[in-house]
């Protein structure tokens, strides 16, 4: 099921029974709590039977409480406030070891992220990285990191990258300007998606340059507007953006980028050990 489910239920509320319809309220008005709850713990917070909850979810047209729950996380992640983050991740903790969910939780997402990630579409966007006149790079707030993170190792592979200035958006388009046919353009961003970086997005797209999203699903507003998606698994960590995953396929996407590139990486290599051995650049450690 594509469709908002909260707009499903709107629609649909006054063919409920009874129990049905306690449901439907408790989760239009709650659904940030509702996502991270069982069946069973549903059923008891409305009053009802865990099989009626179990068979709202059919009645919605899902597979099972587990698709629909799952349908409520996706849907929710780009609509809580900070604050209804931090509220949400204390009930989903509870009395648990903060230490082992967290880090429990980052292993999941690229596990997740491994099995899910579309091969061919990895190789692809390799291709056109590799092959192309100029390399933009843009990701806002959270994100922001992770196109750092790209955009130093990239700069050290090729002649022709560029980290869009995105403070205000009229940097983004002048960072832009010149973009075109042969470039790429590579988004990164995750919930809550930028909105900036959809409008970096879609004016390369709208310039004939190959559009590379790096987000975390079809659901994504980067998603239609690019040639390659790139999908990781993230996760809110209370008011925090977990993004282990992403940058896991980052990682991934820098060396099989480095190793079609591996001859004149190596040279690069060489004379930059030299520079930095001249200038002290790195602290020399004794073993």
């Amino acid at each position: 099921m594509n469709r908002d489910i909260l707009a499903v239920i709107q629609e649909n509320i006054h063919t409920f029974s009874k129990g049905q319809k306690k449901i439907a309220n408790f989760i239009l008005e709650s659904y940030d709590k509702a996502a991270f709850m069982t069946a069973s713990r549903l059923g008891k917070k409305v009053g009802v039977s865990e099989s009626t909850v179990v068979r709202f979810a059919a009645e919605l047209g899902y597979d099972g409480y587990p698709d629909m729950q799952k349908s409520l996380q996706k849907m929710i992640r780009n609509r809580l406030t900070s604050v209804q983050r931090i509220e949400v991740t204390n009930d989903r903790l509870g009395d648990q070891d903060l230490l082992s969910m967290v880090l429990q939780s980052d292993i999941e997402k690229i596990r997740v992220t491994l099995e899910e990630l579309d091969r061919e579409n990895f190789e692809k966007a390799v291709d056109a990285i590799v092959s192309a006149r100029k390399i933009y790079i843009i990701g806002v707030r959270s994100s922001a990191a992770i196109a750092s993170f790209l955009h130093f190792y990239f700069n050290l592979i090729f002649e022709n990258v560029c980290l869009v200035s995105a403070n205000t958006s009229s940097e983004v388009f002048e960072s832009l300007l010149r973009v075109g046919e042969g470039d790429v353009v590579i988004g990164v961003s995750f919930p809550r998606y930028s909105s900036r970086t959809v409008q970096a997005m879609s004016f390369a797209r709208d310039r004939k340059a190959t559009t590379v999203a790096i987000t975390d699903s079809e659901a994504s507003p980067l998603a239609p507007i690019s040639q390659y998606t790139l999908k990781a698994r993230s996760d809110m960590a209370s008011f925090v953006d977990s993004l282990v995953a992403p940058l896991s396929l980052v990682n991934a996407l820098l060396v099989a980028v480095s190793q079609r590139k591996n001859d004149d990486l190596a040279h690069t290599f060489r004379t930059l050990e030299e520079i930095w051995e001249e200038y002290g650049v790195y602290e020399k450690v004794e073993q």
